[in-house]
């Protein structure tokens, strides 16, 4: 079941990148550091366990998401607006079946999402799922990434004064996906007036701000 609905909000691995649309999918591989863990000897008090990583905290929205970020081309997509969910399984927000691989994970600490748009009025949806254990990122994107066309992830309502349409619930979208950590960053691109053609330079347009995201959110998840 794909997501059609716009959710109105006022303001959506190091392990595995994946690209989604028009029936592609590519997938690259990289290594990730292990957790270290300390155990305690009777005889002696051993120094204390260091957290684990799933016990950090997820990225702090405002890292997440700068306020402008370069296009590629000598402009900037700007922030509309941002905002941490609730919850990572919110109705609005996703759809059922990445509400149920969510939930026969290891758990999730937490979504963010933020909505920004270009200079022409395109709009584009950022989501970070920060999950307890990178291998359920690994799964998520691995799996949403073989299915481009079935849009899990919905797009934000722009909110008021923001100069953006409301776009109807059968517009054009693009999705892409990566891994950082233990955090899918999730990638949605529209056109301004929804138009359901020319996809790849949609997608050529959102590479860029999906790339700038995925980075800061990578070198949190890496310590940097």
């Amino acid at each position: 079941m794909s997501m059609t609905k716009k959710r109105n909000v006022s303001l959506i691995l190091q392990l595995v990148v994946g690209l989604a649309v028009a029936g592609v999918v590519f997938f690259v591989l990289t290594r990730v550091g292990g957790e270290t863990v300390a155990s305690r000897q009777e005889e002696a008090a051993a120094p204390e366990a260091a957290p684990s990583a799933s016990d950090r905290p997820m990225i702090p929205l405002a890292d997440a998401f700068p306020d402008k970020v370069p296009d590629g081309k000598g402009g900037d997509f700007t922030k509309v607006g941002a905002v941490t969910l609730k919850s990572c399984t919110e109705p609005d927000s996703v759809g059922p079946a990445l509400a149920h691989m969510i939930d026969a994970g290891r758990g999730c600490l937490g979504e963010h999402v933020a909505l920004y748009k270009d200079a022409q009025n395109n709009q584009f949806n950022l989501a970070v799922f920060t999950m307890r254990d990178p291998k359920d990122t690994v799964t998520l994107v691995m799996r949403l990434g073989g299915n481009p066309t079935d849009y899990q992830v919905g797009a934000q309502a722009p909110p008021p004064g923001s100069g953006l349409k409301t776009l109807p619930p059968d517009s054009g979208m693009v999705q892409s996906f990566t891994g950082q950590g233990r955090s899918m960053v999730v990638g949605l691109g529209q056109w301004s007036d929804g138009a359901t053609r020319n996809y790849q330079p949609l997608v050529d347009r959102l590479g860029p701000l999906l790339q700038h995201v995925s980075d800061r959110v990578g070198r949190y998840e890496n310590g940097s």
